[in-house]
């Protein structure tokens, strides 16, 4: 188990939902990934690697509502800067199952 966060510390992570525009193959990446164009309304569209090869095609992610943590620093993976973090549930094989909302609300929405 890792370390307790404050209140305060959590208030500062930005989980917000997106829209996935687009979702294309990264052979680039060191391990199998998408490369995804998601947009977080009045946060602006946001590029994110993600790994998530094994439960989903491109096609299945066009138009998903997700979550994504979108206040880290940008992250260089291989050819492009990661402008947020997807967030997902890991299995048992290193599976990603996305986490998403259970009815469409508006994009850019906080998680709280």
């Amino acid at each position: 188990m890792k370390t307790n966060l404050t209140w305060q510390e959590f208030e500062k992570v930005e989980m917000r939902v997106g829209t996935i525009l687009a979702a294309t193959e990264f052979p680039e990446a060191r391990n199998p990934s998408y490369i995804l164009t998601i947009d977080f309304g009045d946060f602006g569209i946001k590029k994110s690697s993600a790994q998530i090869t094994d439960l989903y095609s491109t096609q299945d992610l066009i138009g998903k509502q997700i979550i994504a943590v979108t206040n880290f620093p940008n992250k260089q993976i291989a050819t492009i800067q990661s402008e947020c973090l997807v967030l997902g549930a890991v299995g048992e094989k290193k599976e990603v199952t996305l986490l998403s909302t259970d009815k469409p609300v508006k994009n850019g929405l906080r998680i709280g």
